[in-house]
């Protein structure tokens, strides 16, 4: 696990073509056998997660989730309370944790850690799977592991943040990476 881990900072370096963070999460679901996954990137200042790279999402949610308000949905409740959010059974839960929409993704468990740097929630990284599931306490800390990787790229590169394009209706969706305004 930790070559897999330690293996990020060289995958990011030879991707021209492919958002590293999509192969990172690409190369996280795997490891995880999981389907679907986010990185959200934090805009501290105005309070907002914006995609950084996705994995899975139908089409019509892509919208939903490129602009997620802290404190809403699963990465926002992650951000708004400075801690992992993980559920179960997406389908059938009723904490309220998710957003109505979650559903829509057909998931079944979902793991989200925050990306820090330092003690600073930079992002949020999230994964999930088509059947109910409960990741372990192990698996909690690979994926934690796997996100301070990521604050270590973004740290890395502050003026070059992914973001995903979104296609217009009937076209798929790319992740490009664009400057910081």
């Amino acid at each position: 696990m930790l070559e897999f881990i330690h293996g990020f900072a060289r995958t990011a370096d030879s991707l021209p073509c492919m958002n590293p963070l999509e192969k990172i999460l690409r190369e996280t679901l795997e490891q995880f056998h999981s389907e679907t996954g986010t990185i959200h990137i934090l805009d501290a200042e105005k309070q907002l997660l914006h995609l950084a790279a996705q994995v899975g999402l139908p089409p019509q949610l892509l919208e939903v989730v490129k602009t997620i308000p802290v404190g809403k949905g699963i990465a926002g409740q992650v951000v708004a309370q400075d801690r992992r959010v993980t559920i179960c059974n997406l389908q059938a839960d009723s904490s309220g944790v998710a957003k109505p929409g979650a559903k829509q993704t057909g998931v079944g468990g979902a793991l989200c850690v925050p990306v820090r740097v330092g003690s600073k929630i930079v992002g949020t990284f999230g994964i999930g799977t088509v059947r109910p599931y409960e990741y372990t306490a192990d698996e909690i800390r690979q994926l934690e592991a796997i996100a301070a990787r990521v604050a270590d790229i973004l740290n890395q590169s502050p003026d070059r943040l992914p973001t995903v394009a979104l296609a217009k209706e009937g076209e798929g969706a790319s992740s490009t990476t664009s400057a910081k305004s």
